[in-house]
């Protein structure tokens, strides 16, 4: 069923003090100000290493032909629906985390260079998720692996609670869908994982998938996405501070049959 967001002044405001809205907390006058940000003050917020820029997606864009990342690989245009929460959490993706989005757009047209602009790779399709519902996440305990691996979500998410909080694993949302449904009370979150192993930093983990994304190592193929059911993690959902919670969440899936995942990225 596709998710409809809720309007833009019925969302509550507990959601925006509530992981991982909590984040954007420099941004909370585009989310909870009265009127929606202009693409003006969009492109005002720009670092100075974005060359890239926002614009309207209108009828009159359009018909110019081009598949968006084309537009945006060629004249640097970020097509962007005004009044628009998903295409706000876009932008917000873009101002955080260009590196990565510059990464994926080299390499969507390399794909499209290579199967046109109608068909689809494996490739396509793992940037594709990745770009909705991606998360980076750094694990510096390889013993949550296991866990992770097996789908022990008890023991990853509850008997593990404190690795959470303590700095043994973290995450960093990318995935521009995951906030817009973050806009609805009690939504189950799952994203869709990147892992990297080590002493890291937020800039050592963007740039390490960055270039692991131009280099044709990162997002080959959807699997190398591992599902991390967000809702489990403290903070993430109201309910997940009760032990039962994490025994019967339906977030919480078993491991397919025969699914194994790569190995994670090392820093």
């Amino acid at each position: 069923m596709r998710y409809i967001a809720p309007e833009r002044g019925s969302v509550e405001r507990s959601q925006f003090g509530q992981s991982p809205l909590q984040d954007w907390a420099a941004q909370a006058e585009w989310l909870q100000g009265s009127e929606w940000p202009s693409i003006a003050a969009l492109n005002a917020a720009r670092p100075e290493v974005m060359s890239e820029c926002f614009v309207a997606q209108t009828t009159t864009l359009l018909s110019d032909g081009l598949h968006y990342e084309q537009r945006i690989a060629e004249r640097g245009e970020i097509a962007t629906r005004e009044a628009n929460w998903h295409d706000l959490f876009n932008a917000l993706i873009w101002l955080r985390h260009g590196g990565i989005k510059r990464a994926l757009n080299v390499q969507q047209m390399a794909e499209i260079a290579h199967m046109g602009p109608r068909d689809r790779s494996r490739a396509q399709y793992a940037m594709t998720h990745f770009d909705e519902a991606g998360v980076l996440v750094a694990v510096r305990d390889p013993r949550l692996l296991e866990l992770w691996d097996a789908h022990d979500w008890y023991g990853l998410f509850w008997r593990e609670r404190g690795a959470w909080t303590d700095g043994r694993i973290s995450v960093e949302v990318f995935g521009h869908a995951l906030l817009e449904h973050a806009l609805t009370p009690d939504k189950l979150l799952v994203g869709k994982a990147l892992v990297f192993v080590g002493s890291a930093t937020a800039e050592s983990v963007e740039s390490s998938c960055a270039n692991g994304i131009l280099a044709g190592r990162l997002l080959r193929d959807p699997l190398e996405l591992r599902p991390l059911p967000l809702s489990g993690i403290p903070g993430w959902h109201p309910d997940n501070d009760s032990e039962a919670f994490h025994r019967d969440t339906p977030c919480y899936q078993p491991r397919r049959l025969g699914r194994r995942y790569p190995a994670p990225s090392l820093l």
